[in-house]
């Protein structure tokens, strides 16, 4: 009777503030979460409270206000109110907190091979690599994109078992979308998340079908990537033509479509999460993101707190807003942050000027080439910078028409700049880098001859332009070449550290392949993605850590699958510490942006392994009470612990007193007013029993390192043992000092387990 009383008198309430209110027309989706334990017994479900709650606030008791419901990822409900509204839930003590709907971005096969996953894996545990894909079937990977191209034979299912028992999910009915012919034992799920979008479009029409269907080629690509079936003769227009396979072949794929044209709404990506997790995947693979902010207001990472509470690993892209400092998303610890690099695969094309000069670029272009005969070569000598980065309607045909023009590459697409040149009348273009992308080359399936440069060619080609006064060009193409070198590179687009929301931790994790990259694509869209792009082709090839980030969800499968009872934390660990830093010359990884030596802040531990994360030796373990013993470090308030963690009564009792206690395995070390830190892991062994290790440490000129004890003797399969690293920065470090870098391995004869380790004196300050 008494929570009857309470629930009346706080209606009462809400309505009886309504009379003071001015209700504005406009109304927008806010996200409301709830104090979920303080539901009253009255109610059946918290969806009938959350239902009840929003019809006693808005004044018109409209029904379709009320947009999604969620209850695994989240504890609340998302909501069409209005300004008024939301700040009338937010006065209400059963309210955790209400924010305004966010647009997420997309962070937009020659790589089984280039990762060894073309040759035999290895023993793991006694067991053959037949019996890890036999294993690898009963692994789900949820991938939240822009839906799927069914038809594609990368989600083929001849051989497959059926479906794991325990699933949970199904694939929704649209009307180009008949869940009896287009699901099967490989694309085991396909659901549509829209009501977000749609509140947000407003009364504008919508053009879109609402279905799982991908007409974007994003979420093909992506998931495809992850666990496609191998399809043979694969290729694009004739480009990287060969076996194309995803990293998990045997895995069974789900597609949650999150994304629409005009973007992903926070509140259909919590849905999608929020009813993967319900699903029972196992992997959570998202390449998108937005901007970096503190934990408690990322919907990503809220959601992706509550995977891993249920033991599901989340996989997240880095971002593509490199080479800038600070330009991460999905930062969260317990998210695999993911970052880009190269592949050994290239596509080499040629411009030849008049002057005799020649130039070595990269084209996916497929159609009738240039022949062999000059002709002149444009670009803007004025200040009009429109015209220089050849924006649609900035180029005059009477100034283009025949001739090859070059285009600044910056504000809009790549493949745009051709089809501006095209329409213009132009017969080619070079694409020339400017600072921003540096060295970095991207190929692309442009719509007319075209060919990408680098800026220091890109500088001596506008020279040439400006100094000659006929200059000329012939372009060329090459095709696709293998074995290139160096290799891996960090991608210049790959977003960077430092860690803005919590400096202590450092990111991105690792880098995966995401330059170049061939995978499925949907028939509905050309390879540009450009509406006047006609073409139709079953594979794209496509660069971003979109592209890098579902390589590291099928290789999470792969490990879910040889080792079942490891945690998100310790899959993490395992495609950490055993990731390499050198590229194929066995020099220290580079950095496409300006060639020079890449560090942590933009590889993270390095470039993934799998065949060693398959046996790594040793992990870094966390649990979720890790998890939140490190958000009580940050000195939230309680209520913003609660939004991430969803518990009640969270107290604290136990918090670390630096963030960077976590048993995290990198270190991102900050001076401040201390010269002295002290950090303790705890490392637990998943190798042989009676193994042996010992630290070895890298540690630049300005601080001494050590670690104790420096043997770590583990008698137990299972057995964790601590040590404890101090940090000494040395008299008279310059509290301006440049960034710095070292390592912190644990070696024996058959592993190297090994930790990044990031130094600054700068005081950088989390988003709080």
């Amino acid at each position: 009777m008494g929570s009857i009383i309470w629930c009346c008198s706080i209606t009462l309430l809400l309505q009886s503030c309504l009379q003071f209110i001015t209700i504005s027309a406009k109304k927008t989706t806010y996200i409301v979460q709830m104090k979920h334990h303080l539901k009253p017994s009255s109610y059946a479900t918290h969806s009938e409270w959350y239902t009840d709650r929003l019809q006693s606030l808005t004044s018109s008791s409209d029904p379709n206000s009320l947009v999604y419901t969620y209850s695994a990822a989240y504890h609340g409900f998302a909501a069409s109110l209005n300004p008024e509204e939301a700040e009338s839930l937010r006065q209400s003590d059963e309210v955790l907190g209400v924010y305004e709907d966010t647009i997420y971005n997309l962070h937009t096969t020659r790589t089984p091979e280039f990762l060894g996953l073309n040759s035999e894996l290895g023993l793991w545990d006694g067991h053959t690599p037949q019996e890890l894909n036999q294993a690898s079937q009963d692994v789900i990977i949820g991938v939240l994109d822009t839906g799927v191209w069914p038809e594609s034979k990368s989600y083929d299912d001849a051989g497959l078992s059926d479906i794991p028992s325990r699933w949970q999910g199904l694939c929704e009915s649209a009307v180009d979308f008949n869940p009896k012919i287009h699901c099967n034992k490989k694309l085991i799920g396909a659901r549509f998340f829209s009501r977000g979008y749609h509140m947000a479009a407003g009364e504008k029409p919508i053009k879109e079908t609402e279905s799982p269907r991908d007409h974007d080629g994003h979420g093909t690509h992506t998931s495809s990537t992850s666990a496609g079936s191998a399809v043979g003769n694969a290729s694009l227009l004739g480009y990287a033509s060969g076996t194309a396979r995803g990293m998990a072949v045997h895995a069974r794929v789900a597609a949650y479509k999150v994304c629409w044209q005009t973007g992903c709404f926070g509140s259909d990506i919590l849905a999608g999460m929020d009813r993967a997790i319900l699903d029972g995947v196992d992997v959570l693979s998202l390449s998108l993101g937005g901007g970096s902010g503190p934990y408690y207001l990322d919907t990503i990472a809220i959601g992706a707190f509550s995977a891993i509470e249920k033991s599901i690993f989340v996989s997240c892209s880095a971002g593509n807003s490199g080479p800038a400092k600070a330009s991460l998303a999905n930062l969260a610890p317990w998210i695999m942050t993911v970052g880009a690099g190269t592949i050994d695969r290239d596509f080499p094309a040629y411009a030849a000027l008049g002057n005799g000069r020649n130039f070595t670029g990269v084209s996916l272009y497929s159609g009738k080439g240039m022949e062999k005969t000059s002709v002149a070569l444009v670009y803007s000598k004025g200040n009009n910078s429109s015209t220089n980065l050849c924006l649609p309607g900035s180029l005059d045909p009477t100034q283009v028409s025949g001739k090859v023009v070059l285009c600044d590459r910056g504000i809009n697409a790549r493949v745009e700049k051709g089809a501006v040149v095209r329409d213009a009348g132009g017969v080619g273009m070079i694409l020339a880098n400017t600072a921003a992308n540096g060295e970095e080359l991207v190929a692309d399936s442009h719509l007319l001859p075209a060919v990408a440069v680098g800026r220091k060619v890109g500088d001596l080609i506008r020279e040439y332009v400006k100094s000659n006064g006929k200059p000329t060009a012939v372009l060329s193409f090459g095709g696709t070449v293998v074995n290139v070198k160096p290799s891996p590179v960090v991608a210049a687009f790959s977003s960077r550290g430092p860690n803005m929301v919590t400096p202590q931790i450092l990111k991105p994790d690792v880098i995966g392949p995401g330059v170049n990259i061939l995978a499925a694509w949907s028939e509905a869209i050309g390879p540009t993605g450009l509406e006047k792009d006609t073409r139709k082709t079953q594979f794209n090839i496509m660069s971003g850590t979109s592209m890098s980030c579902p390589h590291i969800s099928g290789l999470a499968a792969l490990l879910k699958a040889a080792h079942p009872d490891w945690s998100p934390s310790a899959i993490k660990s395992a495609l950490m510490t055993t990731a390499y830093t050198k590229d194929n010359t066995n020099s220290p990884l580079r950095d496409a942006a300006d060639a020079t030596f890449s560090t942590p802040l933009a590889h993270g531990a390095g470039h993934v392994d799998p065949h060693k994360a398959l046996s790594p030796g040793l992990v870094y373990d966390a649990t979720p009470d890790d998890y939140i013993a490190f958000l009580c470090s940050l000195n939230y308030a309680i209520e913003h612990i609660q939004s991430v963690v969803k518990r009640p009564n969270i107290t604290c009792s136990r918090k670390f007193n630096d963030p960077g206690q976590l048993n995290y395995p990198s270190f991102s070390v900050l001076f401040g007013k201390s010269r002295v830190l002290r950090y303790s892991r705890l490392l637990t062994n998943v190798g042989a029993a009676g193994s042996i290790y010992q630290s070895a440490i890298e540690a630049p000129p300005t601080v001494t390192v050590t670690v104790k004890p420096s043997t770590l003797v583990f008698k137990n399969v299972g057995e964790r043992q601590r040590y404890t690293v101090t940090f000494v920065s040395k008299k008279g470090v310059s509290p301006m000092a440049k960034d710095a870098f070292g390592s912190i391995a644990w070696i024996n004869a058959e592993h190297q387990v090994k930790s990044p380790v990031a130094f600054s004196w700068t005081q950088l300050g989390g988003l709080q």
